[in-house]
């Protein structure tokens, strides 16, 4: 706006300043034009030498002075040679010599601008005529336009950064709300607006008042959403107890019931193990979102790792692949909680896919075009079942999302949190988690979790990694159909 404005008021500024000096310089020389016209006239009509006349002229801006004869070639020309009566334009000519009206014209000749005024004299068919050149003029405007381009570009520089300045100090108190609600949006829901910053600002004062009692509002429902999810599951659990114990005893005299009723308790055990997964990960939930978790990091050999969890969790023919050079690598990650990760893709498997497939282990070297590329460790299930639909796998993540299960209610179906713990389980790590179509492009999907990679130059963490056992890897252990986290290892509610 500022070099609009400057260069208007530039243009303007040059044409009047144009329009001045001419006017001004039209009108004196054509003043005096008048006046050395009536003595040439004088001259003519006496003995006087002409020429000597023409010469001692007031010529003020070295006019070339010409006098016109009846035939139209000059009389006589003074001063300056180089402008004589040829290079006047015929219409001033005919307007002066023949229609014997005095006139002024501005013409261009060999790029200089030139003015002529001409006075009809008394003799008939004559006339007087001085040229001047206007070289001083545009020399002068010239300077003008540099100086005004100049000024254009300094103020508009100078009107930028007073601009920018002043932009920001009145932006910025609105650039520290936004960045709150961004923390906000991220689950800092401690994030609160320091009001007396903007206890001056009558506009503002309201925004981050209004802004902080928002954001307490916030926090309370979900703070009291949770405590309701976490006291509930506490209160169930209990019951449960006793309903695990009490199916327990009749599962154990099964063969003695009627065919009726052993089908009612294969469901009724069915419904309660699916109830107690139910709390169980509800219990979880409440705690990342009540900040309760902890991560405890180890140095880990993940091939080892994977090979013992897979087995563990009752998948032995499930083939798992690297590459040989990751055998002698180890990540830094909380072992407990990647165990899950893969317990949970692999029940999903089971639940939605038939099974899994396959599992891979393969290291990601970071991009040298994407600063924010770094180097990780990925793992892969993949499974042969129907995929996920590209809508979904974004979706599929959140809490209580099955896909297209999400209305069944058989007994194999899960919960549908599964996939959410282990998004908040490697979110805690560093990592992250995403579903993709398989690497071979067969039919079916693959889960992928990332973890950021540890490469501790190579070091073994035994001589013979392949030897490594279920405690050294996992603590897991089998009991019946489910792979449980004995207790020193997992926090309550550790069903895998």
């Amino acid at each position: 706006m500022t070099l609009v404005l400057s260069v208007a008021l530039g243009l303007l500024t040059v044409t009047i300043t144009q329009q001045t000096l001419v006017n001004q310089r039209e009108e004196s020389i054509s003043g005096r034009a008048v006046g050395n016209a009536a003595i040439v006239d004088a001259a003519l009509g006496s003995s006087t030498d002409t020429q000597a006349v023409l010469s001692s002229l007031s010529d003020a801006g070295k006019a070339s002075v010409v006098s016109v004869g009846q035939d139209g070639r000059p009389v006589s020309v003074s001063v300056d040679q180089r402008f004589g009566v040829d290079v006047l334009p015929r219409q001033l000519k005919d307007q002066v010599v023949d229609v014997r009206n005095p006139a002024i014209m501005r013409f261009e000749l060999d790029g200089q601008t030139l003015v002529a005024v001409g006075v009809p004299l008394g003799t008939a068919a004559s006339g007087y005529f001085e040229i001047y050149r206007l070289d001083d003029i545009t020399t002068g405007l010239r300077s003008l336009i540099v100086s005004l381009a100049v000024a254009t570009f300094l103020t508009t520089v100078a009107a930028g950064v007073l601009g920018y300045w002043a932009s920001g100090l009145t932006l910025r108190p609105l650039a520290r709300i936004s960045e709150a609600a961004e923390a906000v949006a991220v689950g800092q829901l401690d994030t609160r607006i320091d009001e007396r910053d903007y206890a001056s600002d009558r506009d503002l004062a309201p925004l981050a008042m209004n802004f902080n009692a928002m954001v307490d509002a916030l926090q309370e429902r979900i703070d009291r959403d949770t405590r309701f999810a976490s006291d509930v599951s506490h209160e169930l659990r209990s019951p449960l107890t006793t309903l695990n114990a009490s199916i327990h005893v009749l599962v154990n005299n099964r063969d003695e019931m009627p065919e009726r009723a052993q089908h009612a308790l294969d469901l009724l055990d069915a419904d309660v193990d699916r109830f107690t997964q139910l709390v169980e990960d509800l219990l979880e939930i409440s705690r990342f979102d009540a900040g309760a978790v902890r991560f405890e990091p180890e140095e880990l050999a993940i091939v080892p790792l994977v090979h013992a969890t897979v087995a563990n969790l009752g998948y032995p023919h499930v083939e798992v692949e690297s590459d040989t050079e990751l055998d002698q690598l180890v990540i830094s990650c909380d072992k407990r909680r990647l165990v899950r990760i893969l317990a949970n893709f692999l029940h999903n498997a089971d639940r939605y896919a038939d099974g899994p497939t396959r599992v891979w282990i393969e290291r990601h070297d970071p991009d040298p075009f994407n600063p924010f590329d770094e180097l990780t460790v990925r793992i892969g299930v993949e499974d042969s079942g129907p995929g996920v639909p590209l809508d979904e796998r974004e979706r599929i993540f959140d809490r209580f999302n099955r896909g297209d299960q999400g209305g069944s209610r058989g007994a194999d179906i899960g919960v549908g949190l599964g996939l959410a713990l282990a998004a908040e389980h490697a979110s805690l790590q560093g990592g992250r988690v995403w579903v993709e179509d398989r690497t071979d492009g067969g039919e079916g999907a693959c889960f992928v979790v990332e973890l950021p990679f540890v490469d501790l130059e190579d070091v073994l963490i035994s001589d013979d990694l392949a030897a490594a056992t279920p405690e050294a890897t996992g603590m897991l252990t089998l009991t019946g159909e489910h792979a449980i986290i004995t207790p020193h290892e997992a926090s309550p509610g550790g069903t895998a």
